[in-house]
């Protein structure tokens, strides 16, 4: 409307000075042609001053200059302002946000994750994509996250768009249908958007890799139902990984070690006594810890307000736990734990502090609940923080990064103290203090090109050779395999003298530089050869000099 209303005063301005005569030099009646009526009206409805021209005007001409004047004045008032106020409406930019996002994502070529939800799980999730190497579109309902996102600096930038990602029209937008992505991760805080995404990238892509965070039963029910390739309900992942610290704790080291980037240390497996704990806060967060330690040897009394919640439960204590005479009552002096997993940040560090006062050796665990507290609870020095966006996160992507890890953990779970003791200090002696990382691949053309051309030309390879520096055949990585999987058999830490097949999936962890030289013995004929032969038969000396700094 605005662009309208200018031109129609200007079409009129121009028309007006075309048909109203005027006189020249010599005395005779002369008209302005449509050309320089244009020119005269374009400099004064904009500047104003450039004088008559080419010749004075009659009264006339003057008096429509006038009705001009002001015309054109408050046409472009008119348009300004308008224009002015289309690009602040948040309709508009939105729209253009839109559009600038539909064209990057149209014209992306790599891989790449859609994830729908930008709370401290998302963005963990697309921190961990990014220092991997792989690009993340982003879809949050907030556009404060959206916003974050664009600040971030990030040698992979992440494309972004503020949008309901449980309307599939949105989804498709953020590239669901295209070849090159590789998944969708549903991350949001609402449970029902969850499972809304979750059922519309099912529908439209059933191939597609779906991962879902819940945090209700009902919802995770759902998800399992139709499909969903990973859920992930934090309060039970977190619940489980805590009553392995108290019933098998070299088991959680084992799990703790090849999840958390910051892994404890060795030494924390003589921390765990047995005995009772308290816990405060019975709500689902709190059932979910009570039903996984729950064992012969570990007893639990409740700290809970609600009495429809503590049920019928003879070791409950009404109460919130911030108050020295309510931890008395729970008999806190005598346990060997205390979880504080009520949903107020404030009150589980109040607990906290009280508690060590009365018992100076308890095992603390503690519940974050807002991500910007981080501050306060990295200083409240508790054994052990649950934050439930980031147990997401560590899961994702673990799952992500080696899909292996899960089978790996449900055997690991039907092995012995022993077993596990051994395998922690066998990890321990390959990494040392520093972190540990893991690979899983199948044998075959696209991941282990060099591998598979061997095994079909007739050669033996065994686990050993994978060991091995492919710069120093007499050398061994410093890594292993955990877990071997041939058709539906499984095998833990298999021998070294395994010999490998087409089609076999590995597991192994280690130290991220040699698994990262390990590339050179699975994808490079020579680096095969040379480890198989001991003969460096790479008639290229420039890649040989290139492979003797890589191992």
């Amino acid at each position: 409307m605005p662009l309208i209303v200018l031109i129609c005063v200007y079409a009129v301005s121009t028309l007006g000075l075309v048909l109203i005569p005027g006189v020249d030099d010599q005395g005779q009646v002369w008209r302005m042609d449509f050309f320089h009526a244009f020119y005269f009206v374009s400099f004064m409805g904009s500047t104003i001053g450039f004088g008559e021209v080419p010749y004075p005007f009659t009264p006339g001409q003057r008096m429509w200059t006038l009705v001009c004047i002001y015309a054109t004045v408050i046409a472009w008032l008119y348009a300004i302002g308008s224009s002015l106020a289309i690009l602040q409406d948040k309709g508009f930019l939105r729209l253009m946000r839109s559009r600038r996002f539909t064209q990057k994502v149209k014209a992306l070529k790599e891989p790449f994750y859609l994830v729908c939800g930008y709370g401290t799980t998302g963005r963990e999730v697309v921190l961990g994509l990014e220092r991997r190497g792989i690009r993340s579109v982003v879809i949050d309902i907030r556009q404060e996250r959206i916003d974050s996102v664009e600040l971030e600096e990030w040698a992979l930038p992440a494309y972004s768009l503020c949008a309901d990602a449980s309307l599939p029209d949105n989804l498709d937008m953020a590239g669901l249908q295209k070849s090159n992505c590789l998944g969708v991760l549903a991350l949001t805080d609402r449970d029902n958007v969850n499972l809304a995404i979750s059922i519309a990238s099912k529908l439209v892509m059933p191939k597609r890799l779906v991962i879902s965070r819940s945090e209700n039963q009902v919802t995770t029910a759902n998800l399992a139902s139709f499909g969903t390739d990973l859920v992930i309900d934090p309060f039970k992942k977190f619940a489980d990984y805590l009553g392995l610290a108290v019933r098998h704790p070299h088991q959680h080291l084992v799990i703790d070690w090849l999840l958390n980037p910051d892994h404890r240390p060795l030494s924390s497996i003589y921390k765990h006594a047995k005995g009772r704990w308290v816990l405060c806060g019975y709500g689902r967060f709190g059932r979910a810890l009570a039903n996984a330690m729950k064992s012969d040897e570990t007893e639990i009394t409740i700290i809970e307000p609600d009495a429809t919640r503590a049920g019928e439960r003879a070791d409950w204590v009404k109460g919130v736990g911030t108050e020295a005479v309510t931890l008395t009552a729970a008999r806190v002096a005598d346990a060997v734990g205390i979880i504080a997993g009520t949903p107020d940040d404030a009150d589980n560090l109040s607990i906290l502090m009280t508690a060590r006062q009365l018992n100076p050796k308890l095992t603390t665990v503690v519940r974050q609940n807002q991500a910007a507290n981080k501050l306060m609870f990295d200083n409240s020095n508790a054994d052990y923080v649950m934050q439930p966006g980031h147990t997401v996160a560590i899961q994702i992507l673990a799952h992500l990064r080696t899909p292996l890890l899960g089978l790996f953990f449900d055997h690991l779970r039907q092995m012995d103290e022993v077993w596990s003791h051994t395998l922690i200090n066998r990890i321990s002696d390959a990494v040392g203090d520093t972190r540990v990382d893991s690979r899983s691949f199948v044998v075959g053309d696209e991941q282990t090109p060099a591998i598979a051309a061997a095994i079909r030309a007739g050669q033996t390879v065994n686990l050993r050779v994978l060991m091995k520096k492919p710069n120093d055949r007499t050398k061994e990585l410093e890594c292993f395999a955990l877990l071997h999987k041939r058709e539906a058999e499984v095998q833990l830490t298999p021998g070294e003298l395994l010999e490998l097949q087409l089609g076999d999936e590995l597991l192994f962890c280690g130290q991220y530089a040699d698994l990262k030289s390990q590339l050179w013995t699975l994808e490079n004929h020579q680096t095969l050869s040379y480890i198989l032969t001991g003969q460096n038969d790479n008639p290229n000396p420039v890649l040989r000099w290139i492979r003797s700094f890589n191992a």
